[in-house]
């Protein structure tokens, strides 16, 4: 007999469409959702280079911290955007799920602490978003962000999947330092990023009042990312994005593939619509060929050693 097959894992298009305003409410109270479990890595979780630690990780089912320390325990918390839920998984085998249903940002947060609390996981959260600079309203505080589109949020984890997909192709070309593909809660992005090998001049900061804490650590290395995030701000829409650190001189002014791809001077990266991915033959290599082209430009431009740092094609 075959298996059946769930309603929610139904969908035409493998790159399906997220228009950001047709979503924007959800997002939103998601984001803060997703900052709240990250928080949870960031409080327990042993610091690594460029604070790779606090980062989520995309599963088939939707994101994972993949196991947190906590004592002689390990556990790990789950959210699927399959059957819509948070799941706190300890591994002694208590489990504890919440539902994903329109819900405040203050009251999940509560129900969050309270499972932790019932599974003798206690963790001290800072209870305020980060890198949201319209709203930093305390989690216990926001009753106003309560939205929650399940077909909207499977959409954007579906997209998610494919990008990483295809980023652990591009990941896997290079001999180098590189990052896991993962995916950053506090800018809501997918990301994955070379390293040159040299060291960066310390980074001008980007989080005030966490400058040198966060972003002089996160770029102390010279580096080339590519990702993937929703839109918004300059950019009003979802796109596949590319920035280097330092930014080489004549990067700005740098033509790279595939056409329709063009530098954001606000945001000083490199952005390819995911309009022009939806709508290509062959979405998969149009993704490879932005990686490449912004990683090349990067390095050229960079004087990498790019020889030592890749490999050779099979």
């Amino acid at each position: 007999m075959a298996t059946p097959v769930h309603p929610a894992a139904v969908n035409d298009a493998p790159w399906p469409a997220l228009p950001l305003a047709e979503w924007q409410d959800t997002y939103d109270t998601l984001h803060r959702w997703l900052q709240i479990v990250g928080k949870t890595r960031l409080a327990r979780a042993p610091m690594v280079n460029h604070w790779w630690q606090v980062a989520l990780y995309v599963t088939a089912r939707g994101l994972t911290t993949s196991p947190i320390p906590h004592d002689a325990r390990t556990f790990q918390v789950d959210i699927d955007f399959i059957d819509h839920t948070l799941t706190v998984r300890s591994s002694d085998g208590a489990v504890r799920t919440l539902a994903l249903v329109p819900r405040s940002v203050a009251e999940l947060y509560r129900r969050y602490v309270a499972m932790l609390d019932a599974l003798g996981l206690a963790v001290h959260l800072w209870p305020v978003p980060v890198e949201i600079a319209d709203d930093a309203t305390p989690f216990l505080d926001d009753e106003r962000h309560r939205a929650y589109d399940p077909d909207a949020a499977h959409r954007c984890w579906q997209i998610l999947a494919q990008a990483t997909r295809v980023l652990e192709q591009f990941r896997g070309r290079f001999l180098g330092k590189c990052s896991p593909v993962h995916f950053f809660w506090g800018s809501f992005d997918l990301a994955v990023t070379r390293f040159s090998g040299r060291r960066a001049p310390p980074h001008p900061g980007g989080i005030p009042h966490l400058a040198d804490r966060v972003t002089r650590e996160a770029y102390s290395h010279e580096c080339a990312s590519v990702g993937w995030w929703p839109g918004g701000g300059a950019v009003a829409e979802p796109a596949f994005y590319a920035y280097a650190y330092p930014e080489p001189a004549g990067y700005a002014a740098a033509t790279v593939r595939p056409p329709g791809a063009y530098y954001d001077a606000v945001l000083r990266e490199l952005i390819l619509p995911y309009a022009a991915v939806r709508s290509a033959a062959r979405p998969d290599e149009l993704v490879l060929d932005f990686c490449q082209s912004s990683y090349e430009t990067a390095a050229n431009l960079g004087r990498w050693d790019r020889q030592a740092l890749e490999r050779a094609s099979p």
